[in-house]
């Protein structure tokens, strides 16, 4: 059983189109969360992430479109949840509400967060991975840092994809994995795509201007 994970696509429409142009054959599909957000297409993505029917749970950003609050979101933050918003159709805005916190997928063995197992909105970046993460499941799936990475314990695999929309590891090209429940081994991959065509549709879209251009250094 292969799938992909995604994490973060944060309203870049460009970057996940070349993460799925990329993407091997897979048997399904995982998201961790922050479908919307910062960037200029948001009701592009949600309509993609639904197409490929991913088992998706909450992201911040999601959830600060889904239920009109805020999260101390700084200014590139807030423009994106209020551009979101505007975009969005009712429809759309109610499936960002139906997602869940936590998803348990595959019998169990996979369990899908965007933060942390214990609170969606803490960032447990690599250095915090652990077998502690684990519960019953054989893999955790975490997203919200931006940062791609996967440790491989004798109890399970703790892994983030990273960002499909937004990397911020310093590599700028999209982010995603393939995760393999029958060896149990977490392929990471990146993905070049037209970082100026995202630039000139934050321009156009009223965005920030940092929105676009800090994704040329993957920050």
């Amino acid at each position: 059983m292969r799938l992909a994970v995604v994490s973060d696509i944060h309203a870049n429409l460009v970057a996940f189109e070349a993460v799925l142009s990329d993407m091997p054959s897979v048997d399904g599909y995982l998201c961790a969360g922050d479908v919307v957000g910062y960037g200029p297409w948001p009701a592009e993505c949600v309509d993609r992430v639904r197409e490929l029917g991913s088992p998706t749970v909450m992201g911040n950003h999601d959830r600060a479109v889904a239920t009109e609050t805020g999260f101390g979101f700084n200014s590139m933050a807030d423009a994106g949840v209020r551009y979101a918003s505007e975009q969005l159709s009712p429809e759309q805005i109610e499936w960002l509400r139906s997602l869940p916190d936590e998803r348990r997928e595959h019998d169990g063995r996979v369990k899908v967060v965007h933060g942390h197992p214990d609170d969606p909105d803490r960032y447990t970046y690599p250095g915090l991975f652990k077998p502690a993460l684990l519960d019953q499941e054989d893999v955790l799936i975490m997203g919200h840092t931006h940062v791609q990475a996967h440790e491989v314990f004798e109890e399970g695999i703790v892994m983030n994809p990273g960002s499909v929309g937004q990397p911020r590891d310093e590599d700028p090209r999209a982010a995603y994995s393939i995760l393999d429940l029958d060896s149990m081994t977490v392929e990471e991959r990146r993905v070049e795509y037209d970082i100026d065509a995202v630039v000139d549709a934050v321009d156009e879209a009223d965005l920030p201007a940092k929105v676009g251009k800090r994704l040329r250094k993957g920050r």
